[in-house]
């Protein structure tokens, strides 16, 4: 193996000064810059954005921060897991090339008084049950792209109403960072991966299918010909809602870009479910046809 060839150690920093200095470098070098922004925690899905980064980049930053202002009062901030060697190894194998934690105190430091926040597709689906939440993350994700000034940032399907936030404040805000979107990740039972999935017994774990069910439910009957989405939108919440330990907060089929509820069929839909399985909280989507 010749010497380019050997993977690159990772810088690991939660200084901001070396985080520039990294950054200006590689642009120096002419290369291209990915940024995967993470709360940790990884999985499987967290690592498919960091190595399609890898493929499609230069130098790949990762970031690592549980952001408390995206958390509600009764959320779980403090729950939250964070195996930061596990996180660390994972993401060396994954090809990232800087590691950046920084502090709550550093991302947030006393007096901060400015905020992101995107009117209209935050305050409906997630937004209408976690009325603060999505200001936290405009505002952090604001913050760590203005900090790594990548060419890319990556950011999963899973979180569908968050990826087309980001991505609509990016434009309004005439943020060059291209935001790509990477296809969920799901176990071979179709259960999305998600970090929250640790809080699921066994129990817990195969009623959270029922999501995935649902939405695979909306799906073929588009495919099949049905048109009335009032009665499919129904179907969906039946499918969830006769699964024991299933509260269902949301089941609908939405414009992907505006996020509003159709009533019509169109050529790009988007069908997004969200129930509390027993004490956790769970999310999903998929893109219709």
């Amino acid at each position: 193996m010749s010497a380019d060839s050997l993977p690159r150690e990772m810088l690991i920093t939660a200084d901001f000064s070396e985080l520039r200095r990294s950054v200006a470098a590689a642009r120096h070098a002419g290369q291209i810059i990915g940024c995967v922004p993470t709360m940790g925690a990884l999985h499987a899905g967290h690592i498919s954005l960091m190595q399609q980064a890898h493929a499609e980049c230069d130098f790949v930053i990762a970031t690592l921060f549980v952001n408390p202002t995206q958390f509600g009062p009764q959320e779980d901030l403090q729950k939250y897991p964070r195996p930061f060697e596990a996180d660390c190894d994972k993401c060396r194998v994954a090809g990232v090339d800087l590691l950046f934690h920084p502090s709550v105190e550093s991302i947030y430091p006393p007096g901060y008084s400015t905020f992101v926040e995107v009117e209209g597709l935050t305050t409906k689906w997630e937004g209408a049950v976690r009325p603060t939440h999505f200001r936290g993350v405009t505002t952090v994700v604001a913050k760590l792209l203005n900090l790594t000034q990548p060419d890319k940032a990556y950011f999963g399907q899973k979180d569908f109403q968050q990826q087309a936030i980001i991505r609509r404040m990016c434009r309004d805000l005439d943020m060059p960072t291209e935001i790509v979107t990477c296809p969920t990740v799901r176990d071979p039972d179709g259960l999305a991966l998600s970090s929250r999935n640790a809080y699921l017994n066994v129990t817990e774990r195969a009623s959270g299918l029922s999501l995935y069910r649902a939405l695979c439910l909306a799906r073929d009957k588009v495919r099949t010909g049905e048109k009335d989405l009032a009665a499919i939108r129904l179907a969906m919440r039946a499918e969830m809602e006769q699964t024991p330990g299933v509260a269902v907060d949301y089941a609908t089929i939405a414009d992907p870009d505006s996020l509003v509820e159709l009533n019509e069929p169109q050529p790009r839909m988007v069908a997004l479910v969200a129930a509390r399985v027993g004490p956790t909280r769970l999310i999903d989507n998929l893109l219709i046809p």
